[in-house]
């Protein structure tokens, strides 16, 4: 994705926050009430983040209701935008791999 599409995605209302708040794994219910942010607008956001590779289905989860419910994480940790010379760039720092392996370990442990 380049710099001005990145920056769109990331320019889109709760896109940010939604961001923000997925550092641990969210549904998109916890992220509507959370945020405030209409559940349907949360859906297409979450949509949106995915398809951007900025956020990822982490894992499928048991409710408080006893429902599976997938949860969301963001895959990355920093994002830093360049403006130089009529060129935007976009470089963004993805999650440690070291806490990728460590939460894999984990979901293999508690199944």
């Amino acid at each position: 994705m380049d710099g001005t599409e990145m920056l769109r995605v990331l320019g889109n209302e709760y896109n940010p926050q939604i961001l923000s708040f997925a550092h641990e794994p969210r549904s998109a219910q916890e992220l509507s009430d959370e945020l405030d942010v209409p559940i349907a607008t949360c859906y297409r956001r979450i949509e949106e983040l995915t398809d951007a590779d900025l956020l990822e289905h982490h894992d499928r989860v048991l409710s408080d209701e006893r429902r599976r419910v997938n949860v969301y994480r963001r895959n990355i940790e920093e994002v830093v935008v360049n403006f130089s010379e009529g060129d935007i760039s976009v470089d963004v720092e993805e999650r440690r791999q070291v806490t990728n392996r460590l939460d894999e370990a984990w979901r293999t442990l508690s199944e």
